[in-house]
């Protein structure tokens, strides 16, 4: 599965990317807030037992399983539809570029795009404290806050559907679902010594936002102008090395 066909200097760009999404999701201001609480309800105990060193990680494991489930299915259906985006590549690029840009401008505080700034968090159930509540709240994670991530999202899923290949594609899909997981469980592993750090981030939300934005922004310029096929030529001609990968 993971031959030349799949993974190239190609696909390095895309990766790099797809990696910083998911962490500056992770770090946006409707996502960092709510790990404590979070993590709290998914194992079952409270935040203060957490600070003394109790560690929520297995319910963490699960509940990145959760949402890297719809992230995965999402590439499958995004690089499905890769023949026809393919077949009509420059509109789609245009018009992908185009929305992400807007997007990436509604994070910039250049203007505010309503739906953006409202949640819609998804009851799970009454399962706190198992594994199986952790992975129905991933699920329910991924779904509901679609409105904060969904431009990082969108973004990933518009270059996943231009590789016109369900590999590549997911494995996309993969890359930004570790960069949305591993801080989970790396906050869920370490709580008590990552507080000042969580409250730091907390405090530069505005500016995680804007950084965001520009990533955003410049993700939907690359899209317009071909730069991803630049910036993979550019790797090839400076790094040979690469070309072994595929």
């Amino acid at each position: 599965m993971f031959g030349i066909d799949i993974f190239d200097a190609s696909l390095i760009p895309a990766m790099l990317v797809a990696l910083v999404a998911g962490i500056l999701s992770f770090l946006s201001p409707c996502v960092l807030p709510i790990v404590p609480p979070y993590l709290a309800y998914m194992s079952g105990i409270s935040v203060a037992e957490m600070k003394t060193g109790r560690s929520p990680l297995l319910a963490a494991l699960f509940f990145v399983l959760g949402l890297s489930t719809v992230f995965l299915l999402l590439g499958l259906a995004a690089s499905a539809f890769g023949a026809f985006f393919l077949g009509n590549a420059s509109t789609f690029a245009t018009l992908a570029g185009v929305v992400v840009m807007i997007f990436g401008a509604h994070f910039l505080g250049i203007y505010r795009i309503g739906f953006l700034d409202r949640e819609m968090r998804l009851d799970a159930g009454d399962h706190g404290g198992s594994a199986f509540g952790a992975y129905i709240l991933g699920l329910a994670f991924a779904f509901g806050w679609t409105p904060c991530i969904g431009p990082q999202l969108g973004a990933i899923l518009s270059l996943a559907a231009q590789e016109g290949n369900v590999e590549r594609g997911m494995m996309l899909l993969a890359v930004y679902a570790a960069g949305l997981g591993i801080p989970f469980l790396l906050v869920a592993a370490f709580f008590a010594r990552l507080q000042p750090f969580v409250s730091f981030m907390k405090r530069h939300a505005e500016r995680i936002e804007k950084i965001m934005g520009l990533l955003l922004w410049t993700i939907g310029l690359l899209m317009l102008t071909g730069g991803f096929s630049s910036f993979s030529y550019w790797l090839l001609e400076n790094m040979p090395f690469l070309a072994a990968l595929g």
